[in-house]
């Protein structure tokens, strides 16, 4: 464990440091855990880490057993900001839906956690975060990093807590990859897994989709090869094109045609012209130019190479059953029917593994048109599945209720 020990005050609710800038003038709430040079993070590409600094909020209290505790992972564009205003674009909190008192994650009984992930941009230690070394951003000499070394850099926030088992890791899509590398590195720290919407590995579709997105960015002039901080520059328009592109896979054809169909936008005619006529157009517009404002271009090439080099079987052999063989963590996997980013094929397959390893799995396919996105959204029968996994997996372990 990490030499790093809880202070007097108990960190839910101590007062940390700022975040560093996400970008010039920007300097986040929240909390942080800053690593020395003395404790290097090892990551797969070879190299090691250090220092590096892991940012994160807290929901709940932590019980005297530490026995309470849920890891959230997030997804791709997530932060760690789960369940409270968002201090850039003053949304809700991205899981709000599921996350707070009285929610499937109950703050009255669990002790929510979650972090920005390694190689993000909201406080983590990332591309566009300061090389000590050099007095200047990472840019691309920040090593290139998989989703085993951030789940490496969630464990060492873990040890600080003093916490030797995660009651659950949760995460959906992303999140789930973690959640999925939490379970097959660390089986004995996590007592139940809660992967949604995920797969053991990328598709081919989806390497290209990212490809397309990290293209996107790379074809803008502002992004002068990675090197846009240090020239006061920003790939903006370049990395809107990537959300807009990423957006549409999070999504079905049912539900956009449910939400735009062919309608224009402000127009009783077509313009002929290129500005945008459809709804749709609109609607992707808007989600790439507020995008920009929250997140780092740099980052976003780093984390989606991180998705395409997960590959759950190719780390145990090229066996996807090596992986949770022996482990007496609890599982449930749930997918979406409309889901063609992560069909429930790929859930299954993991299922399927895990069924081979004889472990304690539960699987639920839910009948939804709202697309990959349904994870996130107002789904009853989803909300029904995980508190319902979650009251099982408190009456084992002890939990009591609020």
């Amino acid at each position: 464990m990490t030499s790093f020990h809880l202070p007097a005050t108990t960190p839910a609710a101590e007062a940390l440091p700022a975040v560093a800038p996400v970008a010039p003038g920007i300097v986040l709430p929240g909390k942080r855990l800053d690593f020395p040079a003395r404790e290097p993070l090892p990551l797969d590409c070879g190299v090691s880490l250090a220092p590096f600094t892991v940012a994160y909020q807290t929901y709940g209290t932590l019980n005297a057993a530490k026995s309470n505790a849920i890891l959230v992972c997030h997804a791709l564009t997530g932060d760690q900001f789960v369940a409270e205003t968002h201090p850039i674009t003053g949304k809700p909190g991205w899981w709000e839906t599921m996350v707070g008192p009285g929610l499937t994650f109950d703050t009255d009984r669990y002790f929510v956690i979650c972090t920005n992930v390694l190689g993000g941009c909201m406080g983590s230690t990332g591309p566009a975060t300061i090389n000590p070394a050099t007095g200047q951003p990472w840019g691309l000499s920040f090593p290139v990093i998989t989703i085993r070394d951030m789940v490496r850099a969630q464990l060492r926030l873990v040890d600080y807590f003093g916490i030797d088992s995660l009651f659950c890791v949760a995460g959906g899509s992303m999140g789930g990859m973690q959640v999925l590398e939490w379970a097959a590195t660390y089986p004995e720290r996590c007592f139940s897994a809660l992967p949604i919407a995920t797969a053991a590995r990328h598709s081919a579709q989806n390497i290209a989709f990212h490809e397309v997105g990290r293209q996107a960015i790379m074809a803008d002039p502002e992004w002068c090869n990675g090197e846009y901080q240090r020239q006061g520059k920003r790939p903006e328009r370049g990395l809107a094109v990537a959300r807009m592109a990423a957006h549409i896979t999070y999504l079905s054809e049912a539900a956009l045609h449910r939400k735009f169909g062919r309608s224009l936008q402000d127009r009783e005619r077509v313009s002929f012209g290129f500005d945008a006529d459809f709804q749709v157009e609109s609607y992707l517009r808007h989600q790439g130019s507020t995008f920009v404002d929250r997140f780092d271009a740099n980052a976003y090439l780093y984390i989606t190479r991180a998705c395409d080099y997960f590959d759950l079987a190719a780390e145990h052999g090229d066996a996807l059953v090596n992986a949770f063989r022996g482990t007496r963590t609890r599982f449930c996997l749930v997918s979406f029917t409309s889901d063609w980013l992560y069909p429930t094929s790929e859930n299954r397959a993991v299922v399927h593994a895990l069924n081979a390893a004889a472990a304690n799995v539960s699987f639920v396919e839910i009948a939804t048109d709202k697309g990959h996105d349904a994870f996130l959204l107002e789904e009853p029968e989803f909300f029904a599945t995980v508190e319902g996994f979650l009251n099982g997996c408190a009456e084992h372990r002890g939990l009591s209720k609020p």
